[in-house]
């Protein structure tokens, strides 16, 4: 029978996988639509802010114990400048890209990192996976070489937020926070750091934008994907560790590809469909999920 921290984990990088792939739909519809990239990562990151601040007050932007230089690959990877790739990212390509290469790629950058910090060996169906993730990823490129010139760009950014979230990924887990003071210090130094560009340039589509849009994006940016879904995320890390917790990353492809397909009116074409499978089934070997057993094994990967 599954312990109850497992249960928990598992329930936790599920919530993660929605709340992640809603959040990719709301952002490509937010700046394809009525609003740009700074109002976007202001809603993401200012809301989260508020409504936490009385956790922030009390355990302090510089928190004790937790080393500067981990804090600052916190704020980095899940803060911020992680937000603001994304954003701009998704001005230039499609959901469905967002999907694949954002939670396609995490995994390498996962493995790779922890390979660097903590000397992990990467080896047998971890390496598998992780080649297999490759695979998928080659085969979308393919897929959507017509469409390069435009979408390029956004799926290198994407990449280089994978990246981002990935040393988020490995820094929470030896931070010593809680979820919740983790995501109180995340969002109120990313309020901070936007702080300069909101009074030089102001975020003049949330002043121009519909109600209903702003409602939205609110609901999407702020509540789910800047507060709930950075719980939720580190709860997943906490009883899975950290590299089981990226389990939740293989469902995304899907849901994304799917929802764009649904909402968003996004072409998908079996090409789409058969790197999204690629990929989620690569995510799902590179993360050991479909080898740990239950019992008295310890669940918490070494990242």
């Amino acid at each position: 029978m599954m312990n109850r921290p497992f249960m928990l984990g598992l329930l936790a990088a599920l919530a993660a996988a929605l709340i992640a792939s809603v959040w990719q739909l709301a952002s490509r519809h937010g700046v394809s639509t009525s609003l740009g990239p700074l109002e976007l990562n202001a809603l993401r990151y200012g809301l989260p802010s508020l409504v936490l601040l009385p956790l922030l007050l009390k355990t302090g932007l510089l928190p004790a114990g937790l080393p500067r230089r981990r804090l600052a690959l916190l704020v980095m990877g899940g803060g911020l400048p992680f937000g603001a790739l994304v954003m701009m990212g998704a001005q230039w390509a499609p959901a469905s890209h967002m999907g694949v290469f954002m939670a396609g790629s995490m995994p390498l950058f996962t493995a790779l990192g922890a390979r660097l910090w903590h000397g992990e060996r990467i080896g047998g169906q971890r390496l598998w996976g992780l080649l297999l993730i490759l695979l998928g990823l080659l085969l979308f490129a393919a897929g959507g070489l017509a469409d390069a010139a435009q979408s390029w760009r956004g799926d290198l950014l994407f990449m280089m937020a994978s990246g981002l979230w990935a040393m988020y990924t490995l820094a929470f887990r030896h931070s010593g926070l809680t979820p919740w003071q983790g995501a109180a210090v995340v969002n109120g130094w990313s309020c901070l750091l936007m702080l300069p560009l909101l009074l030089s340039i102001g975020a003049p589509k949330l002043l121009s934008a519909p109600w209903s849009d702003i409602a939205w994006q609110a609901l999407g940016q702020g509540l789910l994907a800047g507060m709930l879904g950075l719980l939720v995320y580190m709860a997943a890390i906490e009883r899975l560790g950290a590299a089981r917790a990226s389990l939740s990353a293989a469902l995304v492809p899907l849901l994304t590809a799917g929802g764009a397909s649904w909402l968003l009116k996004e072409p998908l074409g079996a090409v789409t469909l058969l790197a999204c499978a690629v990929v989620a089934g690569g995510v799902a070997l590179a993360s050991g999920a479909l080898r740990f057993r239950v019992g008295k094994r310890d669940f918490s990967a070494p990242a």
